[in-house]
Formats: C-alpha cells, sequence, structure tokens
C-alpha cells in the first residue's frame, strides 16, 4: 500500500489522534504529516518528534504557525531530524524560531540527506540566522561548513548536480566512511523583518553562487530597491533559480527597470517574477511578465526541436542497418539483395 497523508489544521489535538499519528508514522504508511495551527501538549509534540525520527516514509513535514513554539521543541525537532533520513520538505512558518533557535536546529539541517525545501518564514529571523542559512546554500549545493574542493570530497550526480560527501570518522572505531548531501532547492524567509541590508547582501552573494536553489520566496520583507539591485545581480548569475517572490517588498519602479534590463539583456533560468503590491507601475510588470513567458517559449520550441533532431537521427541509424548485397553465382549471374542486417 502506497503511504497516504494526514493533514489536520487549527485543532486541539486528543491523546487518541496523537496515538495514531504516532503508529502510522511507525509504521511507515504516512508521506505527508500536516498539522498546520494545530495545538497539543509538550509531551505529545515530543511523541510525534519520536515517531517523526523512526519514520523511513515521511517526506513533508508541516508545522507551521506556532507548533514549535519553545526552545524545548525545537531540541526535540532537532533530535528527530538527527536520526530521520527521509524527509525532503519541511514548514515551520510562523514559529517563533529566533537565530538562537535556528543555531540549535541546523546542525540537524545542514546534515540531513533528503531536505531540498525549508520554509522559515515569519520566524523572527535576523542576520545570524541569515548566515546559517548561507551554509545551506554554498557555491557546489552541498550542506557544510567545510569547503569540498578543499578535500576532493564531491561527485556528480545524475543529474550532473554536485553533491557533498561528508567525511565521517568513528570515535570507537576510527573508521572512515561518507554521507551524502545536496543543497536546498527551494527556500522561504517571506516576513522577517529583523534582517537587515548586511544579512539580505549575503543571502544574495550565496544564491548567485548556489547551484540547486531553484525557489526564493522573500516577500512581504521591507527589502527596497537597494536589496532589490542585489537580488537582480545574483538572478543574472544564478545557473538554476527559477522563481523569485517579491511581493510586497517596498519597490519601486527603480527596481523595476533594473529587473527589466536584467530580463531582456541577460539569459537566465528565471520563469517567474512575482512583484505584486510594490509601488511599480502596472505597464512595467507586464513588460517584464512578457519577456518571462517569451523565454518559456523560447525554451519549449528548443525542446521540441532537439528531440526532433534526436528522432530523426535515429530514424537514420534506423534505416542505415539496410545494406545492399551483392550476390554472385558461379555462372556469373548476379542477384541484387537488400538484407537487414
Amino acid at each position: 500500500m502506497l503511504p497516504g497523508s494526514i493533514q489536520i489544521s487549527g485543532e486541539t489535538l486528543s491523546s487518541a489522534e496523537i496515538r495514531d499519528i504516532c503508529e502510522s508514522l511507525q509504521e511507515n504508511s504516512i508521506k505527508l504529516l500536516s498539522l498546520r495551527g494545530c495545538q497539543l501538549s509538550d509531551r505529545d509534540f515530543g511523541r510525534i518528534c519520536r515517531g517523526v525520527a523512526e519514520s523511513h516514509s515521511l517526506a513533508q513535514l508541516n508545522l507551521n504557525l506556532g507548533i514549535v513554539s519553545n526552545i524545548n521543541r525545537v531540541k526535540q525537532l532537532a533530535e528527530a531530524l538527527k536520526t530521520n533520513r527521509s524527509v525532503q520538505s519541511l514548514f515551520l512558518h510562523g514559529s517563533p524560531l529566533t537565530d538562537a533557535g535556528l543555531a540549535l536546529l541546523n546542525p540537524a539541517l545542514s546534515t540531513h540527506p533528503s531536505l531540498v525545501a525549508l520554509d522559515l518564514g515569519d520566524c523572527m529571523l535576523g542576520d545570524e540566522g541569515i548566515n546559517l542559512i548561507c551554509g545551506l546554500l554554498p557555491p557546489d549545493g552541498a550542506k557544510s561548513g567545510e569547503h569540498p574542493h578543499e578535500k576532493g570530497l564531491f561527485s556528480m550526480d545524475k543529474c550532473h548536480q554536485p553533491v557533498f560527501h561528508q567525511k565521517i570518522i568513528c570515535p570507537l572505531t576510527t573508521q572512515t566512511f561518507y554521507h551524502s548531501y545536496s543543497g536546498l532547492k527551494e527556500l522561504t524567509l517571506s516576513a522577517n523583518p529583523g534582517i537587515t541590508a548586511k544579512g539580505w547582501g549575503r543571502l544574495a552573494i550565496a544564491v548567485a553562487h548556489s547551484s540547486q536553489v531553484r525557489v526564493l520566496n522573500l516577500d512581504y520583507n521591507p527589502l527596497g530597491d537597494q536589496i532589490a539591485g542585489m537580488l537582480a545581480v545574483s538572478v543574472a548569475s544564478s545557473r538554476t533559480l527559477e522563481v523569485l517572490d517579491l511581493e510586497g517588498t517596498g519597490l519601486t519602479n527603480q527596481s523595476a527597470l533594473i529587473l527589466l534590463d536584467m530580463v531582456e539583456n541577460y539569459p537566465t533560468a528565471l520563469r517567474t517574477l512575482i512583484l505584486a503590491e510594490n509601488n511599480i507601475s502596472p505597464e512595467l510588470q507586464q513588460q517584464i511578465s512578457d519577456l518571462l513567458s517569451e523565454g518559456e517559449e523560447e525554451e519549449e520550441n528548443d525542446t521540441r526541436e532537439v528531440m526532433a533532431r534526436e528522432k530523426n537521427s535515429w530514424i537514420c541509424q534506423s534505416n542505415s542497418s539496410s545494406q545492399m548485397v551483392l550476390v554472385t553465382s558461379g555462372l556469373g549471374e548476379s542477384l541484387l539483395a537488400e538484407t537487414e542486417m
């Protein structure tokens, strides 16, 4: 049976419901667990964390809107993620995490082998938190404090993306072995007004050099035109960023003109740029949208042309396998035979 999902929103969870959730986690029968805005005791939160640690099927964990409400819960979640190896998406939007909480959680995030999507929107983060997040977006896509190129501890996966191999030495046997980790592909940092221009500048540099991140949501932060200019440089440099959400970030036509120039004159992977609720004229927004749409159509046409060439190449190779063979009898008479080789 395929793993299912448990999605509960805004309810006070009973002991029986907690028990059912924990059993489902331990039996590997759920792939998605969402407890968005639910109320539960510290004891029950600890039980769920232990279930998460034991689960091999859980791919998406949604604890948005205040579930992780204190430092003790942060510690319990961190311990669960250190053991868990299956979670790909973690949502903590609206949690009073602060930089101190993220510092406790960061070791588990930076060494998790499957985590590719992280939502830390409205988590009361500051510049110290951004410094930690940049460690999840290193230049080669590997999540680590040690640069893998210095040790040669990286390889390319089947999609030609770099994967980091963390070197671990067992303290008992001194045996050396490696774990493979890839960087974040989706990052949400919405509504964290405590981050300053210095923090956003550092994030812009990390995004520019990241070989993994594809979706970046920065909506409802007071970025302004200066930060938007930095982000335009990041987008122009990135080979992978496809979605950038700048809704309600205090931008003006000055930012829009820079972004328009970037989209018009520099080839990027960007396909979606959200600029709603900014002081930007509708005409400029439409120009940017049209250019992004044109780029997407051109990419689709290029893909179709490549597929057509590959198909024609295959047909030519198939036809070339039919060879004309001349067969001559002892009387000098000839037969022209076509033989499928």
